[in-house]
């Protein structure tokens, strides 16, 4: 991995970067022959072992708190499709009632209004 693809990874990821400076001074400070053979004395180990797990605890962690804010998201959603759906409901069942009034009015009208005979005649002088 080239430096300016590390940088790019450390800009995306900052925990990253600061893990893997921690790596780097610790291997730069110590011998790092605990690497390829058991080591004499476990300190060198427990710290490398602390920072591997502090890294990933903290990646699980947020991976969990991802995963809650999704629910939480789906949760969300859910109850707004179902508050959509009444609401969808209601419109339906006001609008066919407004529509069956308005229809019954027409009729009441209809029957109101005088039938039209004949259209009105002008006046003549006899």
């Amino acid at each position: 991995m080239t430096n300016s693809e590390r940088s790019e990874k450390a800009a995306e990821f900052p925990d990253t970067a600061e893990f893997e400076g921690e790596i780097r001074e610790l291997i730069r400070n110590r011998d790092v022959t605990f690497l390829r053979a058991p080591a004499k004395s476990g300190g060198d180990l427990n710290n490398l072992n602390s920072l591997i797990q502090r890294a990933a605890g903290d990646s699980s962690g947020e991976i969990d708190n991802l995963i809650m804010q999704l629910q939480d998201m789906r949760d969300y959603l859910h109850d707004e499709a179902e508050r959509l759906r009444g609401e969808i409901i209601r419109y339906v069942q006001v609008s066919q009632a407004v529509r069956e009034q308005a229809e019954m009015l027409s009729d009441h009208l209809g029957k109101w209004r005088p039938e039209i005979t004949s259209p009105p005649t002008a006046l003549t002088h006899e």
